[in-house]
């Protein structure tokens, strides 16, 4: 549903759009630039790096005052949203504390669901890592990520 909504636009765009979906991120947007659209393996890191990049300095910015605002005025979005955060915390507080800055990378490093730049800007505003800390610790972490799937899908691709 999402990728057909982007379907008409440019290649570049639509993956650039795409990258910025959490869940999908780069997880998903660099397969489908390589696979689908058929762009240049460079191509498909530099405009899944920009929209993930992109979308993690929206949630530390926007989104992230947004949802205050809403859980505030709405009950429902208040439990959603409490039981998301206790996840987060519960699973990572430790390395947090531990690994500091290495902890927030690998987090959005690991192209696993649940990870990447959405959950790690919520996991640096819990935490509260500074905005000029974590954007270029969550970009870090969305570089090797987006290297990692590009190797995976180019692997992948290969053997098909």
């Amino acid at each position: 549903m999402i990728i057909g909504t982007v379907s008409d636009l440019p290649a570049e765009l639509a993956v650039f759009l795409l990258a910025m979906v959490p869940i999908i991120e780069v997880r998903g947007s660099i397969p489908l630039a390589i696979v689908s659209y058929e762009l240049s393996p460079f191509m498909a890191v530099m405009w899944s790096f920009l929209g993930n990049t992109v979308a993690g300095f929206l949630i530390i910015v926007t989104a992230m005052p947004l949802v205050r605002f809403i859980i505030e005025r709405w009950h429902g979005a208040r439990k959603v949203w409490e039981r998301y955060i206790h996840r987060i915390e519960t699973k990572n507080r430790a390395a947090f504390e531990k690994w500091g800055a290495i902890a927030l990378i690998l987090f959005v490093a690991i192209p696993l669901p649940m990870t990447g730049i959405f959950t790690g800007a919520v996991a640096s505003t819990i935490f509260q890592i500074p905005l000029k800390k974590a954007l270029p610790l969550l970009c870090i972490g969305s570089f090797i990520a987006s290297i990692l799937v590009t190797i995976i899908t180019l692997v992948f691709d290969a053997t098909v």
